[in-house]
């Protein structure tokens, strides 16, 4: 759920300053992947925060991934933008630094902490003229810093974001793709992709219904012997903008 509201609020930073929303969204990954997905949720809370001040701005989120017992994770960035040049009426140049952890757990028992990482890299940022249609590219130096997840070592990432509205505002078609360089236990560098494209109707200026699908590769570790790397795992969702 991560960064898709981040875009389509902060271009247009002149109109709102600080704005927020909660996401409730109901995943069928298990349902699909009955053996390989066994034990994931079924139920992710996602909690958006924006706020632009004179020098960019500020945006963090955090999914809780719910069991029907109590929390299975967390998981959460925090990113600050630093506007560099206003290249055109349309475009502008900004300087990217990002913080993204967490933790997660196991049935029956156990569990452990996301790698921490450390980002900064440029961020190109657009929109068409009644900001309808917003977009961003953002290239990063990343760096992982070691514990539960692993030893400390440096990487990239590729992060793109879009927000299309249609239908005069009834529509929104927004999502973001994540390309990065991991590494696998044997020290063996391996692409990960995870795109989210989500697609709502907002019924109102503060609620919205929809949901996303999570498209990933090389990102889910299976709970069980098998070769399968790409996954697809759609989800049912209700969004309410403050």
């Amino acid at each position: 759920m991560k960064k898709i509201f981040f875009l389509s609020i902060m271009l247009v930073a002149t109109f709102v300053a600080n704005a927020q929303n909660l996401q409730v969204h109901y995943d069928f990954g298990r349902a699909i992947y009955s053996d390989e997905e066994a034990t994931r949720q079924r139920v992710t809370l996602t909690f958006e925060q924006f706020k632009a001040d004179k020098l960019g701005s500020w945006f963090w989120f955090i999914d809780l991934d719910m069991y029907h017992d109590g929390m299975k994770g967390a998981y959460t960035e925090i990113s600050r933008e630093f506007t560099v040049k206003n290249l055109s009426d349309n475009l502008s140049l900004a300087a990217h630094v990002e913080y993204d952890g967490g933790m997660t757990t196991f049935k029956p028992a156990g569990g452990t902490r996301f790698q921490n990482a450390a980002l900064v890299g440029p961020a190109l940022n657009g929109h068409n003229a009644d900001y309808s249609k917003t977009w961003s590219v953002q290239a990063m130096y990343k760096q992982f810093f070691k514990g539960a997840g692993g030893d400390a070592y440096a990487s990239f990432q590729i992060t793109g974001v879009w927000g299309i509205n249609f239908a005069g505002g009834k529509g929104t078609f927004s999502g973001f793709i994540d390309f990065w360089r991991a590494e696998t236990a044997n020290h063996h560098g391996q692409l990960q992709i995870i795109s989210e494209p989500q697609l709502w109707y907002n019924v109102n200026s503060h609620f919205s219904l929809g949901g996303e699908v999570e498209i990933s590769n090389n990102f889910i570790i299976p709970e069980c012997e098998t070769d399968k790397t790409f996954y697809v795992n759609p989800t049912l969702g209700v969004k309410y903008v403050f």
